[in-house]
């Protein structure tokens, strides 16, 4: 269903979260490091050299995404493995899990949430970003072409993302007894090249239903959404301007961390 090619297409836009997500982890000395959603890996490789002694571990479930992840080099202390993020458990308690723009694939967070926090050490960081553009016109046009007739019925029980409210987030780690720092940032890309919106999307929103629908299907719907996304996110001479919003959230465990 993922097309690393595609999802990297945008790679400087789509990592600049990672960065400022990091940026605000204070952990030390981490012996286990998880990053829950590594894509290609290669952002893995960015937690592995801020923690130089730690273990690291890049969960995805798409085996595409890992299977280019696996084939960057990397020390011996990185691995990556195929899991559904949903169910997937560490063999032992995790000081820092790490995930940037995955989450929002998954159902009920506050179960996720409670259960990502039953995986970390005393101490440890819980430190995640997630896409929170559901109500941006981008994705009021792919619900659009996903009611037509056409399609209605096969995208039924296709998993549309989605992210809560940052006092969600708040309430929901402060009840689970973390720290919780949390905030928003609303992004202006100006991306670059022809149709520069619906690019932006194929690596990422479209994925799920292009793969539900098949080839044929799939691109009388991309038809379908093109003309759309043209109205709304008109070029300019210097490219796209393509906003985008993301809530990040960090909470600490409370307790002794690892020596």
């Amino acid at each position: 269903m993922w097309n690393p090619a595609q999802y990297e297409r945008f790679r400087d836009e789509r990592k600049r979260p990672f960065f400022e997500l990091l940026a605000r982890v204070e952990a030390s000395v981490p012996t286990q490091v998880v990053d829950l959603g590594c894509g290609t890996g290669d952002l893995t490789l960015v937690l592995a050299e801020r923690w130089p002694t730690a273990r690291v571990t890049g969960v995805d479930s798409s085996e595409a995404m890992v299977a280019e992840a696996s084939r960057r080099a990397a020390p011996d202390r990185v691995r990556f493995e195929v899991a559904d993020l949903a169910r997937w458990t560490p063999p032992k308690p995790v000081d820092v899990l790490f995930s940037n723009a995955a989450l929002h694939w998954l159902p009920n967070h506050a179960a996720l949430l409670s259960g990502l926090v039953s995986q970390l050490a005393p101490g440890g960081v819980l430190a995640f970003q997630v896409p929170a553009n559901f109500n941006a016109p981008s994705h009021r046009r792919i619900d659009e072409v996903r009611a037509h007739p056409r399609f209605a019925a096969t995208l039924a029980g296709v998993r549309r993302g989605h992210a809560e409210v940052l006092e969600f987030y708040e309430a929901c780690l402060a009840g689970l007894g973390l720290a919780v720092e949390a905030w928003e940032t609303t992004y202006l890309h100006v991306l670059p090249g022809e149709d520069a919106a619906l690019q932006w999307l194929l690596g990422t929103t479209l994925r799920p239903v292009l793969a539900a629908l098949g080839p044929e299907e799939g691109r009388a719907f991309v038809d379908m959404l093109r003309p759309l996304l043209r109205a709304d996110y008109p070029p300019a001479e210097r490219g796209t301007p393509f906003r985008f919003t993301r809530r990040f959230v960090v909470a600490t465990r409370r307790g002794s961390a690892q020596p």
